[in-house]
């Protein structure tokens, strides 16, 4: 799934290239700061620096003998060095997970950066499209049944409004894993110091975590990986009424559907929703992923390695999943096809069923009692609907209702206009705020 999904900055960032990257980033920074405390050589620090590096064919090649990752890794980070004095300062002081844990904050800034851009894409994209259709009228639906007017600018406003939700809860949960830990093998700082870490986090842009055991603690990864289901989540939300909207029956609005493009192997005439269908099906990846992330905050004691492997699926592919996704929702958005004369078409197929509420409300404003107006108007509803009527022309036929509204209030309870005649006011409640 990943190498089949991934656009190229975010898969960059979780190669092994780049991981290994980050890795020797935290140990020349380690080593730099160090040295600014007289614990570490400066020439060595130096020399860690400049002639530090390393090829990911030699340390899988050395890791198929060691069975441990960071010792391969610093092997031939030596290797490449070749320099006895300097090499025995490399990794000084630390434990493994010193410098895996704080190197994965720096690949999640670096995911989390792509993944901002790509809200905010969104969301300016939700923006323009939500004021271009601000007066479109459309039925509103409750239960999947016809309910009042609402529009189609509304629709896209709330799903705006939403994705600023999603926007503050996600850079939350990335500033929460905007942090190093270095304080050795169950969090004691038993061969450093808390300034030690401080330097070397301070060095790399990050925070110090408060307190460690031999893990930064995977509250921060679930609350990270959560703010990533929850933003796919509205993206699956947005998708799905896009399927409802391109059903035959509605036609509403659709994908937008290319030349070229094909629906089906068997039916020529098939324009099928496969965008909205697709995001849909990777949202719930990204939900289950979360699941997981829940499961890796329970670890024994001081720290177990239950949720390395786990993390090394959940949190590339969640990542590079919130990313694609955003561009493929985004890219929908931009180019839907939307069909305000069908909307108009089918707010008026119910021969003005949907203004029931407005009427009982007039009625019940002339004098009536709510019970009785409710009771007169939803009888002459069920009517019109069984037997496929017109509401407003069967309304106007009874005493009851003519006795108390002329015909223009009775126009009016049928005007969609009077419905609608706020929706500039939560335009301007939602873009002001």
């Amino acid at each position: 799934m990943i190498a089949r999904y991934t656009r190229p900055a975010m898969g960059k960032i979780w190669s092994d290239e780049n991981k290994y990257r980050c890795w020797l980033t935290v140990e020349t920074a380690a080593s730099q700061a160090l040295a600014s405390f007289g614990l570490v050589p400066q020439s060595a620090a130096n020399i860690i620096r400049d002639k530090g590096n390393f090829t990911v064919d030699r340390i899988n090649e050395i890791e198929a003998e060691v069975r441990h990752d960071v010792i391969a890794f610093t092997t031939t980070v030596a290797e490449h060095i070749n320099d006895t004095e300097a090499s025995r300062w490399l990794h000084y002081g630390l434990t493994s997970t010193d410098v895996v844990d704080t190197a994965q904050s720096l690949q999640l800034l670096e995911a989390s950066a792509i993944i901002r851009a790509g809200i905010v894409a969104l969301s300016e994209t939700l923006k323009r499209r939500a004021l271009e259709f601000k007066h479109t009228p459309i039925i509103g639906r409750t239960h999947g049944v016809h309910a009042e007017p609402t529009t189609f600018g509304l629709k896209l406003l709330l799903w705006y409004s939403e994705m600023q939700r999603n926007l503050a809860r996600f850079d939350a949960a990335a500033e929460d894993l905007r942090v190093g830990k270095l304080s050795g093998a169950v969090g004691t700082f038993g061969h450093l110091k808390p300034e030690h870490e401080e330097a070397i986090c301070n060095a790399l842009g990050l925070k110090p975590v408060a307190v460690a055991t031999q893990v930064v603690q995977r509250d921060r990864h679930a609350a990270y990986v959560s703010a990533l289901a929850i933003l796919c989540s509205t993206l699956d939300k947005m998708a799905t009424e896009v399927r409802h909207l391109q059903r035959t029956e509605v036609r509403e609005a659709e994908e937008f559907f290319s030349e070229k493009q094909k629906g089906s192997s068997a039916m020529p005439h098939k324009r099928n929703p496969i965008t909205s269908e697709q995001i849909s099906g990777l949202a719930r990846v990204v939900r289950a992923n979360a699941q997981t992330a829940f499961e890796n905050i329970a670890l024994w004691h001081e720290r177990d390695i239950s949720h390395s492997s786990a993390e090394r699926v959940i949190l590339p592919d969640s990542t590079i999943l919130a990313d694609y996704l955003l561009a493929k929702t985004s890219n929908l958005i931009d180019k839907l096809l939307v069909y305000p004369a069908r909307m108009l078409k089918n707010l008026e197929s119910t021969g003005g069923l949907i203004f029931s509420g407005q009427l009982l409300l007039d009625l019940a404003e002339s004098g009536m009692s709510r019970e009785d107006a409710y009771r007169l108007v939803q009888s002459h509803a069920m009517n019109s609907w069984k037997n496929e009527l017109v509401f407003r022309d069967e309304v106007a036929k009874v005493p009851e209702i003519t006795a108390r509204l002329s015909p223009e209030k009775l126009a009016h309870a049928f005007d969609y206009h009077r419905q609608l005649a706020n929706v500039d006011a939560i335009f301007a409640r939602v873009l002001n705020s």
